[in-house]
């Protein structure tokens, strides 16, 4: 009996493989990481062949660490790098390395279009403002500086959409990654011809879209060849990563909510309508649970904040912990512990890159405010994780005036900080859970969409086999209470120094 499910997250760093049981038990993982090519100051490529290599790899290397045979795998399933744009010919020949989700060229498209068509009106039909990082945008900039390359581009891929077509021969892209090309009518589940035609591209150069669940084919006996697996396994769409991870901690019904707190940082619901928010500070994704919608707020730099106040403000705690054989971060949480809520009124305005949600001001800076010299290390470290967490409050409560949303699930690297955990709970003023594994939650979605592609899942509810919740934390009102005061000095100082930070 086929008992197995391998699940393909390919990231910026590359591509990890893992095998999930049908009981949803992690049965083991590969890694194998590709190169990214930063130059021209925003330009941001990756070689498609290098995630063909990195699949090929990491599938070889997860069937001989688990000792099981190919043909027990049920299904092949995708999570995958967004907001990229992949040219590749008829063959599905590569014209041109990919242009990634961190690329920021297209600017001159982004501008122009915003001739032909407003913010709102293009966020009306596609959820999501015009920028220059998006898919379409990218294209329009392939077309403008590259036409011997756009005249041969037979199809625009995502990263997991070219590894579908290497496994089986066939080109699709699913609602959520159609959605990061920036073209996709949101409402209508299906490329918007009123913005490709804004745009003067040619829509036969987007693939055919398809729900996440949908078996795109099965592997050809040239991919099993390369792969290691076996001819014919079924190969299931699976999604872009943002909304993959919302399978994978369990957002798979209306109101179920979940941040993740990595370098950059999101909020993520699940809802039966999209989200139009009138200030645009939140965007919409198509979920990968058929007929549902993944509203989200980004915000730029969150845990990456906190890695920077490591290696600015702490290097006696990095000398102590590579002395004592222990992570820095345990030296600085016990410092944070120190420090009551408030920080002693210091503020951190978190935006050191800019920010997404929910200033949407590429301007911004990060900031610290209220020093006075009774102040800590400890306070200011404590100040940059509460300055993250009210910035994620506010995203949370734009998506609250939309849906109900009674707790949240807390996943990444920054959530292995248990101060960290209870300062959001206390700032969020809900309950927030945390699963026993932070890392896996593209995987996890991946593997749940391929099992309901495949019939092994009746449904994605399959994805409570998944997740063990470790621990619940649970606000305490009256450090909610201090919170309420320091986040509404949280927004004024921003809004104080927003002339300011265009200055600078």
């Amino acid at each position: 009996m086929k008992k197995y499910i391998l699940a393909h997250d390919l990231g910026t760093s590359g591509n990890k493989a893992t095998l999930f049981s049908a009981e949803g038990k992690l049965a083991s993982s590969a890694f194998v990481p590709y190169d990214t090519h930063y130059f021209n100051s925003t330009w941001v490529e990756q070689n498609a062949d290098d995630w063909w290599t990195a699949v090929c790899k990491s599938s070889r290397l997860l069937l001989e660490d688990a000792k099981i045979p190919a043909a027990s795998i049920a299904a092949v399933s995708f999570s995958g790098q967004m907001l990229g744009c992949l040219c590749v010919d008829k063959k599905g020949t590569p014209l041109r390395p990919a242009i990634i989700w961190a690329d920021q060229r297209a600017q001159k498209q982004a501008a122009y279009m915003e001739t032909r068509i407003s913010q709102w009106d293009f966020y009306k039909i596609t959820g999501h403002r015009n920028t220059a990082s998006y898919g379409m945008q990218k294209l329009m900039w392939i077309r403008d500086n590259q036409p011997h390359i756009y005249e041969q581009t037979y199809k625009t891929l995502n990263a997991k959409d070219y590894i579908v077509f290497k496994l089986t021969g066939k080109f699709f892209t699913d609602y959520s990654d159609g959605q990061s090309n920036g073209c996709y009518d949101i409402l209508g589940w299906r490329w918007s011809e009123k913005l490709l035609s804004y745009a003067g591209l040619d829509p036969e150069k987007f693939p055919d879209l398809k729900p996440s669940t949908f078996i795109a084919g099965s592997v050809t006996h040239k991919a099993a060849a390369e792969t290691g697996l076996a001819e014919g396994t079924p190969v299931v769409m699976g999604g872009g990563d943002g909304v993959a991870a919302s399978v994978g901690a369990g957002s798979v019904r209306p109101g179920k909510t979940y941040c993740c707190l990595g370098t950059s940082a999101w909020i993520t619901t699940a809802s039966e309508t999209p989200v139009f928010d009138e200030q645009m500070r939140t965007v919409t994704w198509a979920h990968m649970v058929p007929g549902l919608y993944a509203p989200n707020g980004t915000m730029q730099y969150a845990a990456g904040a906190y890695h920077w106040a490591k290696n600015t403000l702490c290097q006696m705690e990095c000398y102590d912990a590579k002395r004592d054989g222990k992570s820095p971060y345990d030296y600085m949480n016990r410092q944070i512990e120190k420090s009551p809520p408030g920080a002693n009124g210091v503020l951190f305005l978190p935006y050191m890159l800019g920010e997404r949600a929910p200033r949407w001001d590429p301007d911004s800076k990060g900031v610290f405010l209220g020093l006075k010299p009774e102040n800590t290390k400890g306070d200011m470290l404590r100040s940059v994780m509460e300055g993250v967490a009210m910035n994620l409050s506010i995203i949370l409560d734009i998506l609250k005036s939309h849906i109900s949303i009674e707790e949240i699930m807390v996943l990444g690297g920054g959530a292995k900080a248990g101060i960290w955990r209870s300062i959001m709970a206390d700032i969020f003023r809900i309950p927030l859970t945390v699963p026993s594994l932070l890392d896996e939650a593209g995987s996890m979605g991946a593997a749940v969409t391929g099992g309901v592609g495949v019939g092994l899942f009746h449904n994605f509810d399959a994805v409570e086999k998944f997740i063990q919740i470790r621990s619940v934390h649970q606000p305490t009102p009256e450090n909610s209470a201090v919170y309420e005061h320091a986040r509404e000095l949280f927004d004024e100082c921003y809004f104080a120094l927003y002339s300011v930070f265009k200055k600078m």
